[in-house]
Protein backbone atom coordinates (compact mmCIF):
# COMPACT_ATOMS: atom_id res chain seq x y z
CA UNK A 1 0.00 0.00 0.00
CA UNK A 2 2.82 2.38 0.73
CA UNK A 3 4.77 1.68 -2.11
CA UNK A 4 1.38 2.28 -4.48
CA UNK A 5 0.52 5.60 -2.77
CA UNK A 6 4.30 6.57 -3.59
CA UNK A 7 3.69 5.81 -6.68
CA UNK A 8 -0.04 7.11 -7.50
CA UNK A 9 1.29 10.48 -5.36
CA UNK A 10 4.18 11.02 -7.96
CA UNK A 11 2.13 11.62 -11.20
CA UNK A 12 -0.16 13.82 -8.99
CA UNK A 13 2.86 15.95 -7.87
CA UNK A 14 4.19 16.19 -11.39
CA UNK A 15 0.61 17.19 -13.12
CA UNK A 16 0.44 19.74 -10.29
CA UNK A 17 3.89 21.07 -10.63
CA UNK A 18 3.05 21.27 -14.72
CA UNK A 19 -0.42 23.06 -13.68
CA UNK A 20 1.44 25.64 -11.61
CA UNK A 21 4.35 26.44 -14.41
CA UNK A 22 1.76 26.70 -17.32
CA UNK A 23 -0.31 29.15 -15.01
CA UNK A 24 2.60 31.19 -13.83
CA UNK A 25 3.64 30.95 -18.02
CA UNK A 26 0.21 32.34 -18.62
CA UNK A 27 0.42 35.63 -16.38
CA UNK A 28 3.76 36.53 -17.90
CA UNK A 29 2.57 36.34 -21.39
CA UNK A 30 -0.97 37.42 -20.96
CA UNK A 31 -0.06 40.88 -19.59
CA UNK A 32 -3.11 42.82 -17.67
CA UNK A 33 -6.18 40.77 -18.40
CA UNK A 34 -7.90 43.54 -16.74
CA UNK A 35 -8.72 47.85 -17.71
CA UNK A 36 -6.63 48.70 -14.75
CA UNK A 37 -3.49 50.08 -15.18
CA UNK A 38 -0.75 48.47 -13.95
CA UNK A 39 1.45 51.78 -13.82
CA UNK A 40 -0.50 53.48 -10.93
CA UNK A 41 0.56 57.82 -10.30
CA UNK A 42 2.81 57.69 -6.81
CA UNK A 43 2.65 60.83 -4.18
CA UNK A 44 5.54 61.77 -2.79
CA UNK A 45 5.86 64.52 0.21
CA UNK A 46 9.34 66.80 0.96
CA UNK A 47 9.24 68.86 4.31
CA UNK A 48 11.29 72.14 3.93
CA UNK A 49 11.67 73.75 7.60
CA UNK A 50 12.83 76.65 8.85
CA UNK A 51 13.69 77.57 12.05
CA UNK A 52 12.84 80.98 13.43
CA UNK A 53 13.15 82.77 16.65
CA UNK A 54 10.24 83.11 18.86
CA UNK A 55 9.75 85.59 21.80
CA UNK A 56 6.56 85.95 24.38
CA UNK A 57 5.32 88.25 22.01
CA UNK A 58 5.24 85.62 18.92
CA UNK A 59 7.42 86.88 15.99
CA UNK A 60 9.58 90.28 15.45
CA UNK A 61 9.25 92.29 12.11
CA UNK A 62 12.76 90.58 11.17
CA UNK A 63 11.59 87.48 11.62
CA UNK A 64 8.16 87.50 9.83
CA UNK A 65 10.09 88.95 7.01
CA UNK A 66 12.60 86.65 7.00
CA UNK A 67 9.43 83.77 6.85
CA UNK A 68 7.81 85.79 3.84
CA UNK A 69 11.18 85.47 1.97
CA UNK A 70 11.64 81.96 2.65
CA UNK A 71 8.18 81.32 1.43
CA UNK A 72 8.84 83.85 -1.67
CA UNK A 73 11.87 81.68 -2.04
CA UNK A 74 9.67 78.10 -2.09
CA UNK A 75 7.33 79.84 -4.37
CA UNK A 76 4.56 78.93 -2.08
CA UNK A 77 1.56 77.55 -3.85
CA UNK A 78 -1.87 75.84 -4.09
CA UNK A 79 -1.44 72.47 -2.48
CA UNK A 80 1.72 73.13 0.02
CA UNK A 81 0.82 72.55 3.74
CA UNK A 82 1.94 74.78 6.17
CA UNK A 83 2.42 73.48 9.88
CA UNK A 84 4.05 74.38 13.21
CA UNK A 85 6.55 72.57 15.39
CA UNK A 86 6.16 74.93 18.93
CA UNK A 87 7.36 73.12 22.14
CA UNK A 88 6.00 75.85 23.88
CA UNK A 89 2.89 75.75 21.80
CA UNK A 90 2.48 79.48 21.79
CA UNK A 91 -0.54 80.74 20.69
CA UNK A 92 1.04 84.21 19.83
CA UNK A 93 3.67 82.85 17.89
CA UNK A 94 1.14 80.73 15.93
CA UNK A 95 -1.26 84.01 15.20
CA UNK A 96 2.50 85.58 13.97
CA UNK A 97 2.80 82.73 11.35
CA UNK A 98 -1.07 82.60 10.26
CA UNK A 99 -0.83 86.35 9.80
CA UNK A 100 2.24 86.21 7.47
CA UNK A 101 0.74 82.77 5.22
CA UNK A 102 -2.27 84.81 5.01
CA UNK A 103 -0.77 86.96 2.97
CA UNK A 104 -0.13 83.89 0.20
CA UNK A 105 -3.72 82.62 0.65
CA UNK A 106 -3.27 79.62 3.41
CA UNK A 107 -3.57 78.29 5.89
CA UNK A 108 -1.84 76.82 8.72
CA UNK A 109 -2.51 73.52 9.89
CA UNK A 110 -3.37 71.69 13.43
CA UNK A 111 -0.76 69.41 13.34
CA UNK A 112 2.78 68.99 12.39
CA UNK A 113 4.60 66.47 10.78
CA UNK A 114 7.92 64.78 12.10
CA UNK A 115 10.91 66.60 11.01
CA UNK A 116 14.76 65.44 11.55
CA UNK A 117 16.97 67.93 13.87
CA UNK A 118 16.48 69.33 17.17
CA UNK A 119 14.39 72.20 17.52
CA UNK A 120 16.53 74.74 19.62
CA UNK A 121 15.54 76.72 22.45
CA UNK A 122 13.43 80.27 21.61
CA UNK A 123 12.90 79.02 18.20
CA UNK A 124 10.03 77.36 16.34
CA UNK A 125 10.18 75.22 13.31
CA UNK A 126 8.03 75.61 10.06
CA UNK A 127 7.30 73.37 8.31
CA UNK A 128 6.39 73.31 4.46
CA UNK A 129 4.96 69.67 2.99
CA UNK A 130 4.78 69.64 -0.58
CA UNK A 131 3.71 66.84 -2.94
CA UNK A 132 4.61 65.64 -6.07
CA UNK A 133 3.13 62.99 -8.00
CA UNK A 134 4.64 60.64 -10.96
CA UNK A 135 4.58 57.16 -12.29
CA UNK A 136 7.34 55.17 -12.24
CA UNK A 137 8.79 53.09 -14.73
CA UNK A 138 6.05 53.51 -17.22
CA UNK A 139 6.74 53.51 -19.70
CA UNK A 140 8.17 49.97 -19.73
CA UNK A 141 8.91 48.13 -22.87
CA UNK A 142 11.45 45.76 -21.25
CA UNK A 143 8.34 43.28 -20.73
CA UNK A 144 7.68 41.37 -24.29
CA UNK A 145 4.12 40.26 -24.11
CA UNK A 146 1.48 38.98 -26.62
CA UNK A 147 -1.51 40.85 -26.18
CA UNK A 148 -2.97 39.18 -29.01
CA UNK A 149 -3.32 35.75 -28.16
CA UNK A 150 -4.33 36.06 -24.46
CA UNK A 151 -7.07 39.44 -24.98
CA UNK A 152 -5.26 41.29 -22.54
CA UNK A 153 -4.06 45.00 -22.52
CA UNK A 154 -0.28 45.79 -22.54
CA UNK A 155 1.91 46.45 -19.28
CA UNK A 156 2.20 50.50 -20.59
CA UNK A 157 -1.89 50.52 -20.71
CA UNK A 158 -2.95 53.90 -19.13
CA UNK A 159 0.66 55.45 -18.84
CA UNK A 160 -0.42 58.37 -20.98
CA UNK A 161 -3.41 58.89 -19.25
CA UNK A 162 -2.10 58.62 -15.82
CA UNK A 163 1.36 60.44 -16.73
CA UNK A 164 -0.65 63.44 -17.48
CA UNK A 165 -2.83 62.95 -14.46
CA UNK A 166 0.15 63.39 -11.97
CA UNK A 167 1.54 66.40 -14.12
CA UNK A 168 -1.73 68.11 -14.12
CA UNK A 169 -3.45 67.90 -11.00
CA UNK A 170 -2.70 71.06 -8.86
CA UNK A 171 -2.99 69.54 -5.38
CA UNK A 172 -1.57 65.71 -5.79
CA UNK A 173 -3.01 65.10 -2.09
CA UNK A 174 -6.51 64.27 -4.39
CA UNK A 175 -4.82 61.42 -6.15
CA UNK A 176 -4.53 59.86 -2.31
CA UNK A 177 -7.68 61.01 -0.93
CA UNK A 178 -10.06 63.64 -3.03
CA UNK A 179 -11.01 67.37 -1.94
CA UNK A 180 -13.30 67.55 1.71
CA UNK A 181 -15.69 69.82 1.50
CA UNK A 182 -19.59 70.48 1.61
CA UNK A 183 -21.50 71.03 -1.35
CA UNK A 184 -24.09 73.38 0.15
CA UNK A 185 -22.18 76.58 -1.31
CA UNK A 186 -22.24 75.44 -4.82
CA UNK A 187 -25.66 74.17 -4.49
CA UNK A 188 -27.23 77.54 -3.03
CA UNK A 189 -25.38 79.58 -6.21
CA UNK A 190 -26.68 77.25 -8.65
CA UNK A 191 -29.86 77.35 -7.14
CA UNK A 192 -29.99 81.20 -7.11
CA UNK A 193 -28.85 81.29 -10.73
CA UNK A 194 -31.17 79.15 -11.75
CA UNK A 195 -34.60 80.82 -9.82
CA UNK A 196 -33.49 84.30 -10.91
CA UNK A 197 -33.46 82.99 -14.63
CA UNK A 198 -36.96 81.85 -13.66
CA UNK A 199 -38.15 84.58 -11.90
CA UNK A 200 -36.99 86.92 -14.75
CA UNK A 201 -39.80 88.51 -16.76
CA UNK A 202 -39.91 87.82 -20.34
CA UNK A 203 -38.79 90.38 -22.55
CA UNK A 204 -41.41 90.87 -24.75
CA UNK A 205 -44.23 90.96 -21.83
CA UNK A 206 -44.46 94.86 -21.80
CA UNK A 207 -44.96 94.83 -25.87
CA UNK A 208 -43.23 95.78 -28.81
CA UNK A 209 -41.28 99.17 -28.99
CA UNK A 210 -42.76 101.51 -31.96
CA UNK A 211 -40.13 102.48 -34.35
CA UNK A 212 -40.32 104.64 -37.61
CA UNK A 213 -38.73 103.56 -40.59
CA UNK A 214 -38.10 107.31 -41.06
CA UNK A 215 -34.54 108.71 -40.90
CA UNK A 216 -33.94 111.25 -38.80
CA UNK A 217 -33.26 114.89 -40.06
Amino acid sequence: MGIRNNHAALPAAIVLSLGLALGGCGNGLGGNRSLESVHQPVVERTNFTLDVTAGPGGLSLPEQRRLAGWFDALNLRYGDRISIDDPLDSGSTRSAVEAVASRYGMLVAADAPATTGNINAGTVRVIVTRSSAHVPDCPNWSVKTDNALSNATSTNYGCAINSNLAAMVADPEHLIKGAEGSSETTVMSSNKAINSYRDAKPTGEGGLKATSTKSGS
